[in-house]
């Protein structure tokens, strides 16, 4: 036990030179990474594109974005970013909205969309220059679809970054 504890110390120290780096994952990649971290969500069924964030071979975070989830704002050109988790990194949701934004950008894409709960202050949204748009969605899934995913009961707040006019 304390062999391990000395060796996850080890290698603390030695990753915190290591820089952090965005590179391409698949949907399988960030979905074993969501479904193992995300505090409140499970990992989504489809994605336009997936991105992970690395420190050396580790993985700290990742970030899924698509289709918007709302049919009224899915004009294409819009893009959403479904699901964004880190281990806790320090910067790393920050370095992953960035990164959503510029890829999007390159697609083509206008604007870029996500939500958060009430109960999130958005900093890293902020930093990402990210403008909050107000509440949004409800509290709950209600159409027929209903995969039964325990969400939690609390109103979003949707967040938006125009990316070119």
């Amino acid at each position: 036990m304390q062999q391990d504890i000395k060796q996850l110390i080890r290698e603390k120290i030695k990753m915190q030179g290591v820089k952090m780096e965005i590179r391409p994952i698949t949907l399988k990649q960030a979905s074993d990474f969501i479904n193992q971290y995300h505090r409140h969500h499970k990992a989504t069924i489809g994605c336009k594109f997936a991105v992970g964030l690395y420190k050396g071979d580790t993985i700290i975070g990742c970030a899924v974005c698509g289709r918007p989830v709302s049919r009224y704002l899915d004009n294409g050109f819009t893009c959403e970013i479904n699901r964004l988790c880190t281990d806790g990194t320090k910067n790393a949701c920050s370095m992953l909205y960035g990164a959503c934004c510029r890829i999007a950008k390159e697609m083509g894409y206008r604007k870029i969309i996500t939500y958060i709960l009430q109960s999130e202050d958005g900093a890293s949204l902020k930093a990402s220059n990210f403008i909050c748009e107000g509440a949004a969605g409800g509290t709950h899934w209600t159409g027929a679809r209903d995969r039964g995913q325990e969400i939690p009961q609390e109103l979003k707040t949707r967040w938006v970054r125009i990316l070119r006019k």
